[in-house]
């Protein structure tokens, strides 16, 4: 009797044979029409590949000339775009720089804990709770309301200013504690419109299995939501990346504030172009990635195809 290895060839082996070899033990291949309409696909990709960047270039190169030709241009390109004043005011644009990338990082990860406690309070149910849904309310409603510049200078200057025993009087953590009361508002709406998405169904099959209240938030509803509002907290970090420069207004040495300095002692403003350039190298990614992370979860934009 043939053992297992030298026998008849296996299911998946056949299936595969099957399906390379036709009825006649030929391989296949496209017709005549399918060639056709492959070729058209391409010649479609190409011909739009090659419109879009014509009329890009076309465009650029309209606005390019317009604006070197305009009769203030030689003095715009002095104030603005000086590559000496750039290389010289870089290092300590780039120092400031960074003060502003801890910024996002610890107001970040301090508004998703934060911005997702505040939902879970938002959508816990029975009477018993209505204390912590009323105050997760109103954080939300307060901090929603006030701008993120008003709070910045409320606490930034107004906190220190009492001196109070036992807090901190640096400027740098007010202007962070600010900025995380403000996001987190807007961060718990996100995640609350995540956790309502899920169907009701979800919970009453978990609570069927025997899982608790605190088990089916844990273990069903939140990876759910997490995962359908991805997209919007990534929109949301970069936001903060940006606002981040407004710390500026309370005297903290950032990138914008450096460049402000930097400016100061000639009046050529090429180190806030510097500032804005540096602050593209960080949002540019963190966008194109967010809407790889939204096309990978459906989210399709209206202006997908060529």
């Amino acid at each position: 009797m043939p053992s297992p290895s030298s026998g008849a060839p296996s299911a998946s082996g056949a299936t595969s044979a099957s399906n390379a070899s036709g009825a006649g033990g030929q391989v296949w291949s496209p017709s005549s029409v399918e060639t056709e309409r492959r070729a058209f696909r391409r010649s479609r990709t190409v011909r739009s590949a090659a419109v879009s960047a014509l009329s890009t270039v076309v465009v650029l190169g309209v606005l390019g000339w317009l604006i070197t030709h305009s009769a203030g241009w030689p003095r715009v390109q002095e104030t603005f775009f000086s590559w000496d004043k750039a290389i010289e005011s870089f290092p300590a644009v780039l120092k400031g720089l960074w003060l502003n990338i801890r910024l996002m990082v610890v107001c970040g990860l301090s508004i998703l804990v934060l911005g997702l406690t505040l939902a879970i309070m938002r959508t816990l149910r029975g009477p018993i709770f209505f204390p912590l849904r009323l105050l997760a309310t109103v954080y939300v409603d307060l901090f929603r309301g006030l701008p993120l510049l008003l709070l910045l200078l409320l606490l930034g200057l107004g906190v220190p200013a009492l001196r109070l025993p036992n807090v901190p009087t640096e400027l740098v953590f007010w202007g962070a504690v600010a900025i995380i009361l403000s996001y987190s508002a807007y961060v718990a709406e996100v995640f609350r419109a995540g956790i309502e998405s899920v169907h009701p169904s979800q919970r009453a099959a978990s609570r069927a299995l025997g899982l608790s209240n605190g088990q089916t938030l844990r273990h069903v509803v939140l990876p759910q939501a997490v995962r359908r509002v991805a997209p919007p907290l990534m929109n949301d970090f970069v936001s903060l990346q940006k606002d981040s420069g407004l710390i500026a207004v309370l005297g903290a040495i950032d990138a914008i504030r450096a460049a402000q300095i930097e400016t100061a002692t000639d009046f050529n403003y090429t180190p806030y172009v510097v500032a804005g350039v540096l602050f593209l190298c960080l949002t540019i990614p963190m966008a194109r990635l967010t809407d790889r992370v939204a096309r990978k979860q459906g989210w399709h934009g209206a202006g997908g195809t060529l």
